[in-house]
């Protein structure tokens, strides 16, 4: 990031720069034109012209390298000393999370663990409360588990990758979500087309049902998932029915816990955690309209290199 800020502050410099020695050309160009006028139609007028201006150029070239290797410096520092303590926060807030959502794991699993045992023996009417907290606590993890994967950094490193067929993710995500769609009167429709990817199949499991659960949340009658291949990426399509996303919020929909205003379910976690796996895959994940209106998710991954 630092690098990337210097190279900005240097390339604005380079082109006033640029802007500042042609406009210098130019009047010493005019310059030289009026003070040669008379002999400017000669061939040694012209190569007098033609050496005069070669000056100026290498002139101007003289003083703009050094000028060019000062500012570069002085671009890093300034980027330096701007985003080093962005990223030194950024690194805390990711060690706080990590270290807060590990704690909090083992209670909510004893928590369960415990609620589960008691369920055995308990009467009916505790039997329910029992099964209630058990659920409650599964949840609690199932977030804490999203939050320690936002903590780390969206890299291959965090992956265990090897050749996947978008395909065999899609059906079986599909197979696994159908009885959820079913339940809320949703047709989910499903064209896996094979689209062979180096990525951790987990994670892309994990892809792909996140934007199953949010299609199926939001649609009126159907949704459809659609593994393809299109140049040098394999794509995951998503669409539903729904009412669709207004273009000023199709950004915000994957920050950590926004959520929208009729989405009375889910954590606002789960396409935070889209884009998370999508990036660590050297991918992304974008969303438009449908032609019906509805919500269209694009998960991008490049395809596996033979």
């Amino acid at each position: 990031m630092i690098l990337r800020a210097a190279a900005l502050y240097l390339a604005i410099f380079v082109c006033v720069l640029l802007a500042l020695n042609a406009g210098a050309y130019a009047f010493m160009s005019r310059e030289y034109a009026s003070l040669l006028a008379p002999a400017l139609g000669t061939p040694e007028g012209s190569v007098a012209m033609a050496a005069a201006m070669r000056r100026v150029i290498l002139t101007l070239t003289a003083i703009d390298a050094p000028l060019v290797a000062i500012v570069a410096l002085a671009s890093y520092a300034l980027a330096r000393a701007t985003i080093a303590p962005l990223e030194a926060a950024r690194q805390r807030e990711r060690v706080f999370a990590a270290d807060a959502a590990h704690e909090l794991r083992s209670p909510l699993t004893a928590i369960s663990a415990v609620a589960q045992a008691a369920r055995a023996s308990a009467s009916a009417d505790a039997r329910a409360a029992f099964e209630a907290i058990a659920r409650s606590a599964h949840e609690a993890s199932d977030v804490v588990a999203d939050l320690l994967t936002l903590a780390r950094d969206p890299a291959r490193h965090a992956l265990h990758c090897e050749p996947v067929d978008l395909a065999a993710v899609v059906a079986g995500t599909s197979r696994e979500t159908e009885p959820v769609a079913a339940a809320r009167g949703i047709r989910l429709e499903s064209e896996p087309e094979s689209a062979i990817v180096d990525g951790d199949e987990r994670r892309l499991r994990e892809l792909s049902r996140n934007l199953l659960d949010n299609a199926i949340r939001h649609a009126h009658e159907t949704v459809s998932i659609v593994s393809r291949r299109n140049g040098r990426l394999c794509e995951i399509v998503v669409d539903d029915d729904g009412d669709g996303i207004p273009p000023e919020e199709r950004e915000r929909i994957f920050q950590r816990f926004y959520r929208r205003a009729n989405d009375g379910m889910g954590t606002g976690l789960g396409l935070a955690i889209v884009r998370w796996i999508a990036r660590a895959h050297d991918g992304s994940v974008t969303v438009d309209a449908t032609p019906s209106g509805g919500a269209r998710f694009i998960a991008a991954i490049p395809a596996h290199k033979e």
